[in-house]
């Protein structure tokens, strides 16, 4: 095996990877407010990076295929996301309204952990576009690689456990700015257009 070709092929799919996972969404969102908040970043870093990687590796393995021969799956997914989208935009909006104690310290109140974990998988794995994406998609992708097709599964990991913990850890270097009670508004607004959005795609887009 060429050492060339597998390193373009690593590159290939950790640029891929990225392309799918760089944008603004439910998941990103959510990853960005924790990194903010710097509130059990580790843990929902984890649990959407180790997502990812399972999502991926399944979608090399070919279970995509498996999940064109099973729309119903899907259709149930695309049910339950909106409706937890919608749940948590509603309440996005409502922070953005009426505020909060947002910005966490040793004397604020913080969120248990299993909600935030419970959130972050609920987030990850009811939205059915992770599935398309990540499974379909690059599963697809992958498979156009050949014998080298683990190589590029490899390179769009890196690129998920990367990316999530950019995000995490680097909300921090934004914190300045989310002193003033007004920043979190915003944020909260735009955490509700996005969610709501996306739901309502969900709901009738199809």
């Amino acid at each position: 095996m060429n050492t060339l070709h597998v390193v373009a092929t690593l590159l290939a799919g950790l640029a891929t990877g990225l392309s799918l996972i760089v944008a603004i969404g439910a998941q990103n969102a959510y990853v960005l407010r924790q990194g903010l908040r710097q509130e059990k970043v580790g843990a929902v870093v984890l649990v959407c990076a180790a997502s990812d990687t399972v999502l991926i590796l399944a979608g090399v393995a070919g279970v995509g295929a498996l999940l064109t021969r099973a729309p119903d799956l899907v259709e149930v997914a695309r049910w339950a996301g909106a409706a937890f989208l919608l749940g948590y935009g509603l309440l996005a909006a409502r922070r953005a309204v009426v505020g909060g104690r947002m910005d966490v310290d040793d004397r604020g109140v913080r969120s248990a952990l299993w909600p935030v974990v419970a959130t972050a998988l609920a987030l990850t794995w009811l939205n059915p576009h992770v599935y398309l994406d990540t499974v379909l998609l690059l599963g697809s992708v992958a498979g156009s690689y050949g014998d080298t097709r683990w190589v590029f599964a490899a390179g769009a990991v890196v690129a998920s456990w990367v990316w999530f913990a950019a995000l995490g850890y680097g909300a921090r270097v934004l914190r300045p700015v989310f002193t003033r009670p007004v920043a979190w508004r915003v944020l909260d607004a735009a955490v509700a257009v996005v969610m709501l959005a996306i739901a309502a795609r969900l709901a009738f887009g199809g």
